[in-house]
């Protein structure tokens, strides 16, 4: 039986510091930051960037804006839902397949689907638009409420259920291709090493975690493999064991049993994405950090308090406040401000190619910026990382 690896001296400092070490590894190539993570966040807004590409820009080496669109095609990675919609391994999509999802298809629904397969198995890949002005489905309610192709919509539905992947983008619209899944009979014990599996992506992704959160995270994986929902449970009993595990200020906290409970941090300013793994977890941030951060890109503008995409703005092992980061036509001269209260806000200009402004405009939680001198300069250095990354290829 699997016993739990307690950690002797954890504390909540060496824990944020594991977090922080553990996820802002040295800069590699897309495929093996990829994997290293085991899956990362996807979301359509720019601003300044995908939220993928604002988390994959600290883990490559040289990473452009839409550097993972345009490797896509020739890169082992596949989008697809794990507990959120993403990008991940072939080896990670390949333990949710074949996945059955949990609303049944109706007969008609299931004779577009066959239609709409042969359809893209003749022409090869296919744009929504092409499949459209072919079949002419209509419209349906989608997700928030509003009109969507019934076309875009089934084609959603053949890409989850493993039928159809996609091929690549062509300016940010997914092209479909055919996806032939393999026919397996698993056993058992096969069944539960897949879902095992699925727990520990979860962890290598956004370790360490209090316990509510591990178990939110499990529960979500019933929407990455439906058809083993019913085993969720006592697969987060196996992985409670086999975890490295500390209570922690009245905290129950899990992470990999092969990594130590502290990490070392640097003398660097990060501007985040707001999916980044690391602020991902929001019951973590507020555990971490003992301030709320806010997504408001879904909120009225008249309600936001940080910004249409507040960035998290990483200072060593602290998130210190957050950034709205925006292009603008260029001035005259590069502007750098304080305003108030006691410098609780600044803004930096950087140029950028076409005759625009980099516009970053930072606010600090604590009403003020880091005392530490090397601050300022950390700040100026991430903002020119930012307009390196954000200048065409």
């Amino acid at each position: 039986m699997a016993v739990t690896t307690r950690a002797r001296t954890a504390n909540l400092a060496g824990l944020r510091r594991l977090a922080v070490a553990r996820t802002f590894f040295a800069p590699t190539t897309i495929e093996q930051a990829v994997a290293r993570f085991g899956f990362v966040q996807a979301d359509p807004i720019r601003a300044p960037a995908r939220a993928q590409d604002l988390t994959l820009r600290h883990r490559v080496e040289g990473y452009r804006a839409g550097d993972l669109e345009r490797c896509y095609p020739t890169l082992p990675v596949e989008e697809d839902f794990f507990v959120n919609y993403g990008f991940l391994p072939r080896a990670v999509q390949a333990l949710m397949h074949p996945r059955s999802a949990m609303a049944r298809w109706s007969r008609q629904q299931r004779t577009r689907a066959d239609a709409l397969l042969a359809f893209v198995r003749e022409r090869g890949t296919v744009h929504p638009r092409e499949v459209d002005a072919y079949f002419a489905h209509g419209t349906v309610t989608n997700y928030w409420g509003g009109a969507s192709s019934a076309t875009t919509h089934l084609l959603d539905g053949m890409h989850y259920r493993g039928l159809l992947r996609i091929a690549r983008r062509e300016g940010g619209v997914r092209i479909y291709a055919a996806r032939d899944q393999p026919v397996e009979k698993l056993d058992a014990a096969a069944r539960r090493a897949r879902v095992d599996a699925l727990i520990d992506v979860v962890v290598a992704t956004y370790a360490p975690l209090p316990g509510p959160s591990l178990s939110w995270l499990v529960r979500r994986l019933q929407l990455a493999a439906p058809q083993w929902r019913s085993t969720l449970t006592p697969a987060l009993e196996r992985a409670r064991a086999r975890l490295s595990h500390a209570r922690v200020e009245g905290s129950d906290w899990y992470w990999a049993a092969h990594e130590a409970t502290d990490g070392e941090v640097k003398d660097v300013v990060r501007l985040l994405a707001p999916f980044d793994p690391l602020v991902w977890d929001r019951r973590r941030f507020e555990l971490f950090w003992s301030w709320r951060y806010r997504f408001e890109a879904y909120t009225p503008a008249a309600k936001r308090t940080m910004g249409y995409y507040a960035l998290p703005v990483l200072w060593r092992d602290r998130i210190v406040g957050w950034a709205n980061v925006t292009s603008s036509p260029a001035t005259t001269e590069a502007q750098a401000r304080h305003g108030t209260p006691a410098g609780s806000r600044a803004s930096r200009r950087a140029d950028l190619p076409g005759g625009r402004d980099l516009d970053v405009n930072v606010q600090y939680a604590a009403g003020a910026r880091p005392r530490e001198r090397m601050f300022r300069r950390a700040l100026d250095e991430e903002i020119e990382r930012m307009r390196l990354f954000l200048s065409p290829v």
